[in-house]
């Protein structure tokens, strides 16, 4: 007899954890798109790209997709700067 195993890879996992940081966090509701990034996490993360993506343990799993929103959420934040202001962040990013 067969046994079913009721496993969830962590490429299943991969809305569930995105939905629970952008639900717990007022800035990434603000500023992002719930399934935008969901998608976006889903293409950084295809099995193909990252065969090993279930060997990743969930808590590392969990960061590198918190990296990622944030990294989305400052590139958005960026549009809004005017051009002086983009002239001054892009001097003091090359001084750094």
């Amino acid at each position: 007899m067969t046994q079913i195993i009721n496993h969830q890879s962590n490429y299943q996992k991969l809305p569930e954890i995105v939905k629970s940081l952008i639900d717990n966090n007022p800035l990434y509701q603000e500023n992002l798109d719930k399934q935008a990034m969901i998608e976006n996490i889903h293409c950084t993360f295809d099995p193909v790209t990252v065969p090993d993506v279930n060997s990743i343990s969930e808590e590392e799993l969990t960061k590198r997709i918190k990296r990622i929103l944030s990294l989305h959420l400052v590139s958005g934040m960026l549009n809004d700067l005017t051009p002086e202001q983009m002239k001054i962040f892009d001097e003091s990013v090359k001084r750094g």
